[in-house]
């Protein structure tokens, strides 16, 4: 992977976003280009004439401003090539246009201006769903993402577990330790379209040795069992197929990709 795109904000996940990009850059050699999106699009009940908008954008632009020279102050000290760029818009548009001509898009696990909330964001699954690269949601207790330590591919036998898993094959081959993981459930014969063995079959292609593990769900959520089975192996990272069902019937019914994003314990890699 040789173009990161980073979601630039002044959010309390950045930070973490911001080493992981960092993290990968230094190993790989990559360029990041850390994307600023400001909208204007403000809605006032009753300002039929914008005048609260108007008021408004001074403080909006200074806002950013602040986030940018802060960032780049920091940036300043790294080793890595890295560029800003400054755009209008919603910041969900603008990454999904300039995600063209990148290899990866890292965002963090809220919607803007939406930290605290318990809700999965939406800019990350559309992304996930609609951008063509991978998307790797970082949550804000992440120090640093080491691409030598252990890494988790949850494997629901889906072809978007396929996709994620071929994605995520640049930053795999640093590590020694990749392990396959599903969990068990009692419909398994209508479970698995590709098995496992297909998946490690498909890695070792690539010169990636990894591990076929099956761990009971028992009473857990899916996503809480891939979560608990990740910190038991101390895995900095889990891939995994964004909306296996329809996007509309996870917003609904939930799943494990939007209960995952809800509250996610490691940096996700997701590919649809």
């Amino acid at each position: 992977m040789k173009s990161i795109l980073v979601h630039a904000d002044g959010d309390n996940a950045m930070e973490a976003r911001m080493q992981v990009a960092l993290d990968i850059a230094r190993v790989t050699g990559a360029h990041i280009t850390f994307l600023q999106a400001v909208s204007f699009e403000v809605f006032a009940p009753g300002d039929f004439y914008g005048s609260a908008m108007a008021a408004a954008m001074p403080r909006i632009r200074e806002a950013a401003a602040e986030v940018r020279e802060r960032i780049t102050a920091d940036l300043e000290n790294e080793d890595v090539n890295w560029e800003w760029k400054f755009l209008y818009g919603m910041a969900e548009h603008r990454l999904m246009e300039q995600s063209a001509l990148h290899d990866l898009v890292i965002v963090g696990p809220h919607d803007v201006g939406e930290e605290g909330t318990r809700r999965p964001s939406s800019m990350a699954g559309t992304l996930a769903l609609k951008a063509p690269v991978p998307v790797l949601v970082v949550p804000s207790e992440t120090k640093r993402l080491d691409l030598t330590s252990p890494v988790m591919i949850a494997w629901n036998g889906s072809s978007e577990a396929c996709v994620a898993l071929r994605a995520a094959v640049p930053l795999l081959k640093f590590d020694s330790d990749v392990q396959l993981i599903s969990v068990a459930e009692e419909d398994d014969k209508d479970r698995f379209d590709f098995p496992a063995s297909e998946g490690a079959k498909y890695l070792s292609r690539h010169d990636i040795e990894a591990e076929i593990v099956e761990i009971p769900r028992g009473d857990a959520k899916i996503s809480d069992a891939l979560f608990a089975a990740a910190s038991q192996r101390d895995c900095s990272m889990m891939v995994m197929g964004a909306y296996g069902h329809s996007r509309l019937a996870e917003m609904l019914l939930g799943g494990v990709t939007r209960r995952s994003l809800t509250d996610p314990k490691l940096p996700i890699f997701l590919a649809h």
